[in-house]
């Protein structure tokens, strides 16, 4: 694997340790000791985003973080806290996926 291939999976690394703090911060609202899992997901997060912008552009990197970490949060939410979604919903989250692959496979790196 290249150092592109590194950077798209940190990248993957970010976005999925993103889903991790947001997730950490609604545990907190019940019991505060998840502040720390909330702590060290956010510190990975933001250190894979920093290693994955070594190859892959900041624009890129940050909507894919954002991406993955909005898309990932929010099938926890109705996974894991009851949080509905309906069919328009899921469609517009398939489309976020659809995105992301897009400017992996259009080559948006280094």
């Amino acid at each position: 694997m290249g150092t592109e291939g590194l950077g798209w999976t940190a990248l993957l690394l970010a976005g999925v340790l993103e889903v991790g703090f947001t997730t950490a911060l609604k545990l907190e609202q019940r019991d505060k000791r998840y502040i720390w899992l909330f702590l060290v997901c956010a510190v990975l997060s933001f250190g894979f985003l920093q290693e994955a912008m070594k190859t892959i552009p900041l624009g890129t990197a940050y909507t894919v973080w954002t991406g993955i970490g909005a898309v990932g949060t929010v099938l926890v939410g109705a996974a894991f806290f009851g949080e509905r979604l309906n069919r328009v919903q899921l469609g517009l989250l398939a489309l976020v996926v659809a995105l992301i692959a897009a400017l992996r496979l259009t080559g948006s790196g280094a």
